[in-house]
């Protein structure tokens, strides 16, 4: 956490670089926090019907794809930003299409 705020100040110091508190800080925290809670109560739903391992993969699968969800509703990148990645442009018509962005 240490390490974290040094280079945020440094970055926002050196490059006046505009980073605001709630988007790189809160909203992942928040996604975060739906994931793990998510993930936690799917691991424990699967262990009674399924193998420990099968449970734990499973897990893993259903917290990616709620990271994900979480990610874009609460609007973590701009749509800009989604349109920088690989496949941005196909991202962004369907988020278009969703009427999510």
């Amino acid at each position: 956490m240490v390490a974290f705020t040094i280079a945020i100040t440094s970055l926002r110091k050196n490059i006046k670089l505009d980073l605001t508190f709630s988007k790189f800080v809160i909203k992942p925290l928040i996604a975060v926090a739906i994931m793990g809670i998510c993930s936690y109560f799917s691991y424990v739903t699967l262990l009674g019907i399924i193998t420990k391992k099968l449970a734990t993969i499973v897990s893993i699968i259903i917290a990616v794809i709620i990271y994900i969800l979480a990610v874009i509703s609460l609007k973590i990148f701009s749509k800009e930003e989604i349109q920088m990645m690989p496949q941005g442009q196909k991202v962004c018509k369907v988020l278009e299409k969703l009427k999510i962005y």
